[in-house]
């Protein structure tokens, strides 16, 4: 891998991430999730800490299902494009609908996994709750919060990476298989330095405008978010929510172009070894 194949790619997924069809696609896919997270933020407004915490982690994975569905279609659209070949989006669509749905279900286990820390996260809150001695058992079994926590990240983590590795690999199917798992390690086998190295490309510009949404939202939300009631606050944040996904969604369609822009560049690197698993059926797209 060169600077100036990083580049191209880097460049032809900027150039393809401005589609009026993609665009709204993803503003769609985006608003779902805006009002999954609206949703539990709201639920989570003056609730304890242990429901506090599993209404903080469950949108992530509950919008991974989401957008790893998006991707996939996504992908199938931008190598349409990349080919030049005329593109039905209806007939896509449908002929996506069986994969699209296979790759949403992906996040379940990750979510179900979720939920699996989540309840041990209770029985530390409820041995820290037994009169007398559970202050004392708190400090003693601290650490296993502080573990269950870290899993959350990491679990998070994972649904990230499935986003930007597995996306591609789905795609390129007619149906969603166990294999692909397989697949992806293999790809990250051979270079883990450079699927590092794209992963944080494809993610630079999404972090950035992400982080400066965030700011613009939280400083929205000093200086002028005055509700106090738990409807009003949660009618703003949706209305703030709205620009926040119609400013993210380019920066979303480049994210998921890198992604099938990377899985091609690793895959013409070991055409001339053997053949790519999944060629056969991205040439049937």
């Amino acid at each position: 891998m060169t600077f100036q194949e990083v580049e191209e790619i880097f460049n032809r997924s900027w150039r393809f991430a401005f589609s009026k069809k993609k665009f709204l696609l993803v503003f769609a896919s985006l608003l779902a999730c805006g009002v999954l997270v609206v949703f539990c933020k709201t639920l989570s407004f003056a609730a304890g800490p242990w429901v506090m915490m599993s209404l903080s982690f469950l949108p992530v994975f509950l919008c991974t299902g989401v957008l790893l569905g998006t991707g996939v279609l996504l992908s199938r659209i931008y190598y349409h494009e990349v080919k030049g070949n005329s593109i039905q989006f209806r007939k896509l669509l449908i002929d996506s609908f069986e994969v699209f749905m296979g790759a949403a279900y992906l996040s379940l286990p990750m979510a179900l996994g979720y939920l699996l820390l989540w309840t041990l996260m209770g029985i530390f809150y409820l041995l820290k709750s037994l009169p007398m001695i559970g202050e004392g058992i708190g400090i003693l079994l601290s650490f296993g919060p502080f573990l269950l926590v870290l899993a959350s990240l990491l679990l998070g983590l994972f649904s990230l990476l499935v986003l930007f590795y597995a996306t591609p690999h789905i795609a390129l199917k007619k149906q969603v298989q166990f294999y692909i798992a397989e697949e992806i390690l293999d790809r990250l086998k051979i270079s883990p330095f450079s699927n590092i190295i794209l992963l944080l490309i494809g993610l630079a510009p999404v972090l950035v405008c992400v982080g400066f949404l965030t700011l613009a939202a939280y400083l929205t939300g000093l200086g002028y978010v005055t509700a106090k009631a738990v409807l009003g606050v949660s009618l703003q944040w949706f209305f703030i929510m709205i620009p926040f996904s119609l400013l993210l969604t380019p920066f979303v369609v480049f994210f998921f172009n890198f992604a099938t822009e990377s899985f091609g560049l690793f895959s013409r690197r070991t055409r001339s070894k053997e053949r790519v698993p999944g060629e056969e059926c991205a040439s049937q797209l």
